[in-house]
């Protein structure tokens, strides 16, 4: 193994507000907001309901139950929030008192983490990173063993009593694995002569020195108009966020003023890719996974498809079209990951852009690695992205519309309404909050699991089928006082 180890380093909170000194110091009747404890990881706002304690109490945890199971070592890394040093620092800290071997790999994007964890065979890993929230939030993703760690598990490490049982000291070193990361991302990427002009812009989020090195690099064989590639844990430029048409403004600007081929944009942590064609369009999360069903289906026909719940049924019937076997899942990539682990699939992806290679990658959500497979598709194409754009199956839809809504009513709304559908008799599927489905089309209403909000969506073959179905729609949402943006 190639991977550079450096000496065992020592951690200690920058602020100094904390006292890490020993688990009965630190953790010694802290608990967990129940506020941060999400779905799919753990998530708070710094200062208000996330704090020092609980990366130092979480790494006790973490590590207890790890030693409770036999396993010994751990990946960790983190992204380039301002608060990411001392929490990485403190959560370090509480794993290496619970005798955890730790590889720090440092800054990068969350799938340089889930490759480090495959890469250099660790037990488990977790990613200190605040993924597309606001510049104050961060949180914790975790991976157990292969499998996404979330849910009910989120729940036991939270509630569970801390251990009493020691297991000697741990040791923390420090890792870089990101030229071996590049390697591997490049491994499956086939330029040809076609030369592309790619604007690339990593919303100043941690995928930004990577994005730059690959550029750098010269191995793209694209020219190559970056923005955003310094990692600036404020985000000077524009949320990171790449499901909000608003953040993609500045990407817009420069693919036309550049007259590039597409844009490619990135979330703050690296896992979700946004894209816009040379005329500035934006390709949402669902179209381009026809695009890459496609690929994957030419070469492995009758293969497995997952997609989430908020994905246009255009995309569900485009892969049977060409012979693959569509799946629908619960969105999240925790739960993603999971059907993948039932089905087999060779591509999973989700509206919000996090896709998922299975065939000749490992299966977990990387963006980079997505934009790499990307072009591919256009370096083999005769076709610009805007003409293959152009050729996709038609329907008139909504984005994805967010409606604020308290973290203590969202899941109450879904299931009031829920019950109303079923008092009337309307059918739906409520694998994940209700879709339902008419003559006119589909509508979809579903509280987020990682945000104050509900999520809704619609979708018909026609404008007059569109407004009957938001008409509906919002018929539901009325007794509870909520409005479609």
């Amino acid at each position: 193994m190639s991977t550079t180890l450096c000496s065992p380093i020592s951690y200690a909170s920058s602020s100094g507000s904390e006292d890490l000194a020993s688990p009965a110091s630190s953790s010694s009747g802290h608990s967990f907001n129940p506020k941060i404890l999400r779905e799919y990881d753990i998530r708070g706002t710094m200062g208000q309901t996330l704090s020092i304690k609980d990366a130092l109490l979480l790494g006790q945890r973490f590590g207890q139950m790890m030693q409770k199971n036999g396993l010994k070592t751990l990946s960790l890394g983190f992204d380039g929030r301002l608060s990411s040093p001392e929490l990485t620092a403190a959560l370090i800290d509480g794993l290496t008192q619970t005798g955890i071997q730790v590889y720090n790999i440092g800054l990068g994007p969350t799938p340089m983490l889930y490759f480090a964890i495959k890469h250099l065979e660790t037990n488990a890993g977790i990613m200190v990173n605040g993924s597309h929230n606001p510049a104050l939030d961060n949180g914790f993703k975790m991976a157990l063993k292969n499998r996404p760690f979330f849910a009910k598990d989120i729940q036991l490490l939270a509630n569970g009593p801390s251990e009493s049982k020691t297991y000697g000291v741990g040791i923390s070193q420090e890792v870089s694995v990101s030229k071996i990361y590049m390697d591997r991302l490049l491994k499956d990427y086939k330029p040809t002569s076609r030369r592309l002009k790619v604007a690339w812009d990593p919303g100043n989020g941690s995928a930004g020195e990577i994005i730059q090195s690959l550029i750098d690099g010269k191995k793209l064989n694209v020219e190559s108009f970056p923005i955003n590639t310094k990692i600036d844990g404020n985000f000077p430029n524009h949320h990171p966020d790449p499901t909000v048409a608003e953040n993609l403004k500045q990407l817009q600007e420069t693919v036309l003023q550049n007259k590039c081929d597409l844009g490619i944009v990135f979330d703050g942590d690296g896992d979700r890719i946004g894209v816009v064609d040379g005329q500035g369009r934006i390709l949402w999360g669902d179209q381009l996974m026809i695009l890459w069903s496609r690929d994957i289906l030419s070469r492995n026909p009758g293969a497995t498809i997952v997609a989430d719940v908020k994905a246009s049924q255009v995309l569900f019937d485009d892969i049977e079209k060409n012979k693959g076997k569509p799946v629908m899942a619960r969105t999240g990539h925790s739960y993603i990951k999971t059907e993948i682990a039932k089905t087999g699939a060779l591509l999973a992806g989700e509206m919000s852009g996090h896709i998922f290679f299975n065939d000749i990658y490992y299966g977990y959500d990387d963006a980079i690695y997505a934009a790499l497979r990307l072009l591919n598709i256009l370096h083999q194409s005769d076709k610009t992205l805007s003409e293959i754009f152009d050729a996709l199956p038609k329907s008139i839809n909504t984005p994805e519309m967010r409606i604020d809504c308290p973290d203590d009513r969202k899941f109450n709304i879904v299931a009031a309404i829920k019950k109303a559908l079923k008092e009337a008799e309307v059918a739906f599927n409520d694998i994940d909050g209700v879709r339902v489905q008419t003559k006119d089309g589909w509508w979809l209403l579903r509280a987020s699991n990682t945000q104050a909000l509900l999520g809704v969506r619609a979708e018909s073959q026609t404008e007059e089928g569109l407004k009957t179905l938001l008409g509906q729609l919002q018929s539901y949402m009325e007794p509870f006082g909520l409005k479609l943006p």
